[in-house]
């Protein structure tokens, strides 16, 4: 929908299937500059929508409980005024993005070979954020959203009949010792760069019968760290305890890994581009509530460019994300989108 709708914009470049189902959209001033990247999300929830008003989700299971169709309307809002008005030199690329829920839109978009031609010097994003009193920005340079990653553990034994249980290898006993091993690693307060904490979320074992001793089980579990390089410790922590507990029960094992989000980092110079541009409009800012635990896949773009995120108040008593209930505040899209304007235009004219 995206695509047709900026069609009589006359972008002068559109990319689609980007990253996977990804778009982007270029607005080029044809002179020397540099080029500022916004981007939003395009993915849903598999969650059914309970909040009654008329644009709910038609698709039962699913809907935009995070808010991402309204970051979507923002950076649209932003195509129709470069339709109308070029920057006056460099370029701004618009960037629909899939996937963020996973942790895998930004990596497949960045790893799309079609992407090096749309390197950007600056890239900006923003996030609705429920308890944040309305209009206001919570913005702050440095770290503002956790790495974290989902660690699947499947543990091998050799099934029995659960009158001689002898006879087989039931992980049982594993699986109780290791998902409190794991919830016990980490530490340090979470306003210490040293913090990691690890989160059981998923546990089965065996078959729902009466007959049989399990032979596997599963265990899953959530790491997080503020820093990409305390990640790699809290991993081979875990590893190590699941070697330790599935060897001392006679069981193989497999780890691997999912929805990996690298941690959000917001560059000083990209931080002071967007107070400058939220001084002159009047928001009201600060940095409280950041970091934030959450995860957030906006930092691969940080990579290679000065990047920043800011977070955008949609009221003390909104519904949280991801609950059946929310939606996203319509008359946040004008004062998104004014926030993304100017920036655009102290940076290229």
């Amino acid at each position: 929908a995206v695509v047709p709708f900026l069609a009589d914009t006359r972008p002068d470049d559109v990319l689609t299937g980007l990253g996977g189902h990804g778009v982007a959209v270029v607005y080029d001033s044809g002179k020397p500059g540099p080029t500022v990247l916004f981007r939003s999300e395009l993915d849903a929830l598999p969650i059914e929508e309970l909040s009654g008003v008329p644009h709910a989700s038609r698709v039962p299971g699913k809907s935009h409980m995070c808010g991402h169709d309204g970051h979507t309307a923002i950076l649209t809002a932003l195509g129709r005024q470069f339709g109308r008005s070029r920057p006056a030199r460099g370029r701004v690329v618009l960037v629909f993005q899939p996937a963020e829920e996973t942790g895998n839109g930004a990596a497949g978009v960045v790893a799309d070979p079609r992407f090096a031609a749309l390197r950007p010097d600056y890239c900006f994003s923003l996030h609705n954020l429920p308890g944040v009193p309305f209009g206001e920005v919570r913005l702050k340079p440095g770290v503002v959203n956790c790495a974290s990653r989902g660690m699947r553990i499947v543990l091998e034994g050799k099934t029995a009949h659960s009158s001689m249980p002898e006879t087989g290898t039931s992980p049982m006993l594993a699986v109780s010792q290791l998902m409190p091993a794991l919830a016990q690693l980490g530490g340090g307060a979470f306003s210490d760069d040293d913090f990691g904490m690890a989160t059981i979320t998923h546990a089965s074992m065996g078959e729902a019968v009466f007959g049989i001793a399990p032979g596997r089980a599963e265990v899953w579990a959530t790491l997080r760290t503020r820093l990409d390089d305390r990640m790699a410790g809290l991993c081979t922590a875990a590893e190590e305890q699941v070697a330790r507990i599935a060897g001392a029960q006679g069981l193989a094992y497999t780890i691997d890994y999912h929805e990996i989000f690298v941690a959000s980092m917001n560059a000083p110079a990209a931080v002071e581009m967007l107070r400058q541009a939220l001084d002159q409009e009047g928001i009201v800012q600060s940095e409280e509530g950041l970091p934030m635990r959450a995860s957030e896949d906006f930092g691969i773009f940080g990579r290679d460019s000065a990047s920043a995120m800011f977070f955008l108040g949609a009221g003390e008593r909104h519904p949280a994300l991801h609950n059946p209930d929310y939606d996203f505040p319509d008359d946040l899209i004008p004062i998104g989108a004014r926030i993304f304007m100017r920036t655009a235009r102290n940076i290229l004219g």
